[in-house]
């Protein structure tokens, strides 16, 4: 256990999970379970000190979003709009999730506001987790649930989760093709841009659509930021990041984390577990080429994707973190991808 790495984590969809979940979701995260990806237990055996835990608005009606396996090109249909009262609704039951189980385990699991809190918890050996939605349909167009999420423990957003919402448009689940698809930000998009500005509420860039993209570029004060995006040279899907955009992230300071999800780290976009981490070091190869060494972290999407079946679950990072050093990483290197990246961006941008 000393000798693990510390990670933290772009983005995870547990909280869904637990939501979605029948049984007692405070003892299935404390004390582990089968299901899923992260747990308390599997954490610590990984290393897993925290990360941002999203709170992602599901469809009403479950949609397939499982592509076929053997075709060499796809568009996934996408559930249509969300409603506000229905997103919010979700949005609050996964809020509760998140603070009964701060309640239950305080000592073990803490919901961090700011980057002090994030380095005191990791200090004391307990969870850190930040506040993030992904998707803004529980916020309205006159942003007056932005106040009272981010009184809550709001610290980071997505504006869009791929399908489109009253503040832009997102990218679909589409192989092989460009971000590039679609109109830019609504006007309702542009404010709530500034506000998240103005609350230091940090915006997170991925399954936004390539002009939603730049419009956010050209209003945001802050670092660009993609929580869990791959690079689109090595995997054409519409959900990873041009070179362009890479550019325009490594510009104003930003950072990417690493999504684990096969179908956005292969070539041929499968959705396949049977995927080699190798891939994985790839991207992060060319992460760092484009954005150097202070723009690249991780972005598991853990209970949200298929993940490699090398890495499994949160348990399993400690192979991702082995792969890094057989790759010629060094220490600084290794911890900067790991946690540290994410600790000082987070530092720039919630406090």
């Amino acid at each position: 256990m000393t000798d693990l790495v510390p990670i933290f984590d772009g983005h995870n969809d547990t909280l869904l999970r637990l939501y979605q979940s029948s049984g007692d979701v405070e003892a299935e995260f404390l004390q582990g379970s089968a299901k899923g990806h992260i747990d308390l237990p599997r954490a610590r055996t990984g290393g897993f000190f925290g990360g941002m835990f999203a709170m992602f608005p599901p469809p009403m009606k479950k949609t397939n979003f499982d592509p076929d396996p053997k075709a060499r090109q796809y568009d996934v249909p996408l559930p249509p709009e969300l409603a506000q009262n229905d997103a919010l609704v979700s949005t609050i039951g996964m809020a509760s999730i998140l603070f009964r189980i701060e309640r239950a385990a305080p000592d073990a699991f803490a919901v961090c506001r700011s980057a002090q809190d994030i380095r005191a918890a990791m200090s004391r050996g307990a969870m850190a987790a930040v506040f993030h939605i992904e998707g803004c349909e529980a916020i309205d167009p006159d942003l007056a649930a932005l106040d009272l999420l981010y009184a809550a423990g709001l610290r980071s957003l997505g504006i869009v989760w791929s399908r489109p919402n009253a503040f832009g448009f997102g990218v679909p689940f589409r192989f092989p093709s460009t971000p590039d698809i679609g109109p830019g930000l609504s006007d309702a998009g542009k404010e709530l841009v500034r506000a998240c500005n103005r609350l230091k509420v940090m915006i997170d860039l991925s399954h936004l659509n390539e002009a939603g993209f730049r419009d956010v570029a050209a209003l945001s004060d802050a670092p660009l930021i993609a929580t869990h995006s791959n690079v689109h040279a090595i995997s054409p899907h519409a959900r990873n990041l041009t070179n362009s955009q890479l550019s325009a992230i490594r510009d104003s300071g930003g950072l990417v984390g690493l999504n684990f999800a096969a179908g956005f780290l292969r070539d041929d976009g499968h959705m396949n577990a049977n995927t080699d981490i190798e891939v994985m070091v790839r991207h992060v190869d060319a992460m760092l080429e484009a954005l150097g060494e202070d723009g690249v972290a991780l972005g598991s999407d853990f209970d949200g994707a298929v993940i490699p079946k090398p890495i499994g679950d949160v348990a399993g990072l400690p192979k991702l973190i082995e792969a890094f050093a057989a790759r010629g990483y060094g220490k600084e290197l290794i911890e900067k991808i790991a946690w540290k990246n994410w600790v000082a961006m987070l530092e720039k941008q919630i406090g």
